[in-house]
This record gives structure tokens, C-alpha cells and sequence, in this order.
């Protein structure tokens, strides 16, 4: 159902449809010793604490045309943080045609989308192995939205925001809609895969699967990276410091918990 901006649906009263972007990302290093998975956490709680998430949310907002009405954040002991805004609708003259296609959300920039009565949270939750020298930090990020803008206008953005080696992303329209002959709508923009709204230079650093529940309105893609890369995952020293078995070692644990992650093996 794609729509030009002349061909916009019209609504009887307010767009109550909520479409909801759940954006979940891992990252994962080789930690070893306890010296070095403290050091590990204290990085993540310090490269993510509140403040700086704050200002992510806050550049998500502004790049959909919203308000902020309330921000409650906290940086949680031993480790974490979380972050929710509220936020209204913004100052729009005319919704663009763009907010209807398939395509990528733009990075910080003049832009002004619509939603309104929508949130914004992320939570993080830094972790490791007790015996395997493996620490994670994963953080989710949920951006509600009702009005006539889908959140994953935000995607890209929240991507560059973060180093990621696995993501899992959701989205969501939930409620109907009525138009001015009270016919119920329950999406009121085209959709056929999550991947569509993922730059064409961060997809093709990816493995991705798609699992999507049309009749439902239920879109789920899942993100790996296809490069692997055993500097990329040592905290604080190369792997020219390792002998060859032990580079063979960490590598086959390192990729053990990615795909335990991926494909969600216990």
C-alpha cells in the first residue's frame, strides 16, 4: 500500500496505531583473567552510562519530530544503565512522502517526522562468563510510537550508534485505526522486511534472517557479522601476543557464544 503524499489515508480523528521498533545488540569480548573482565565492565559502564545514552535517545527524538516531555535515567550498581524519555509530537507542516517507502532513516540532520504519546527507553546489561573468559554487554532499545511515522526511520542511526556484533530487531503495529468511513486499519504503510530500512553499506557486513508474521504485523530480522576479526575482540592486548593454539582456542570460544546467541542454543 504505498502511498503518495495527495494519497495519504484519511483518518477519522487521531492515528491510534502503535508501531513499536525493538532494537537488541550484543557485543562480545575475551576477557581472561578477573583483572580484565573488571576492566572490560568499567569500559562498557563508562563508554554507555546514562548521559551518554541520554543524548542518543535525545538524537533519536530530534530526528523524528518529537518533544521530550520527561527523561528518568540511572546508572545501576554494580553495572548498567537505563534511560526513558517521553516525548510528544513535534512541530510538523507536512509529513514527507519519503516516511512511506522502504529505505533507510537518514542520519542527524534536518528532519521532522511525526508521532505523538510515545517513548523512547534503553537498558543495558554488561555480563560475563564465570569460567570462560567470555564477557557480553548487550543493550535493548524500544522506540513506541502512535501518529503516522514508523520508528524504523530511527534504525540506521541507532546502528551507527553502536558496535555491534549481533543484533535482533522487532517491529510491531499494534491497535487499529479508523478511516473517515470507520473501516478499522491496522497498518497504514507498506512493510515487507525489516532489512529494507538497513543501509546497503552495514547490510552487506551482515549474515541476516528473516522471520516475519504478516497477517500479524510481526517483523523480526536477526544480524551477524560475517567478518571475524580475533583483534577486534581481545581487551587490551593483540593476538600477536597469543601462541597460534591459543588464538585457535579463543577464536572457537568466541564463535561458540555468537552463535549460541544467534540461534539461541542453552
Amino acid at each position: 500500500m504505498k502511498l503518495t503524499h495527495e494519497q495519504r489515508i484519511q483518518l477519522h480523528g487521531f492515528n491510534n496505531l502503535t508501531k513499536t521498533l525493538s532494537f537488541n545488540m550484543y557485543d562480545i569480548c575475551y576477557t581472561k583473567t578477573k583483572e580484565e573482565r573488571e576492566a572490560y565492565i568499567a569500559y562498557i559502564d563508562e563508554q554507555y552510562n546514562s548521559d551518554r545514552l541520554t543524548s542518543i535517545l535525545n538524537q533519536v527524538s530530534e530526528m523524528i519530530g518529537a518533544h521530550v516531555l520527561n527523561i528518568a535515567k540511572q546508572d545501576y550498581v554494580p553495572q548498567g544503565a537505563s534511560v526513558t524519555l517521553l516525548v510528544s509530537e513535534g512541530p510538523v507542516v507536512e509529513v514527507p512522502m519519503e516516511s512511506y517507502e522502504e529505505s533507510p532513516g537518514p542520519l542527524p540532520a534536518n528532519v521532522v517526522l511525526a508521532l505523538d504519546k510515545s517513548h523512547i527507553t534503553v537498558h543495558t546489561y554488561p555480563e560475563y562468563h564465570p569460567d570462560e573468559g567470555i564477557s557480553t554487554f548487550r543493550a535493548d532499545i524500544d522506540v513506541s510510537t502512535c501518529g503516522e511515522i514508523s520508528p524504523l526511520k530511527a534504525l540506521n542511526f541507532l546502528i551507527h550508534s553502536f558496535n555491534t556484533d549481533i543484533m535482533m530487531i522487532d517491529y510491531k503495529v499494534r491497535g487499529f485505526t479508523r478511516d473517515i468511513n470507520g473501516y478499522k486499519l491496522f497498518i497504514d504503510h507498506e512493510i515487507n522486511s525489516i532489512q529494507n530500512y538497513i543501509p546497503d553499506e552495514q547490510a552487506e557486513l551482515y549474515d541476516m534472517i528473516d522471520v516475519n508474521i504478516y497477517q500479524e504485523n510481526l517483523f523480526h530480522t536477526k544480524c551477524r557479522l560475517k567478518e571475524f576479526d580475533l583483534n577486534n575482540y581481545l581487551f587490551g592486548y593483540t593476538k600477536d601476543t597469543l601462541s597460534l593454539e591459543e588464538q585457535k582456542q579463543i577464536t572457537n570460544r568466541l564463535k561458540q557464544e555468537m552463535d549460541e546467541i544467534f540461534y539461541h542454543i542453552t
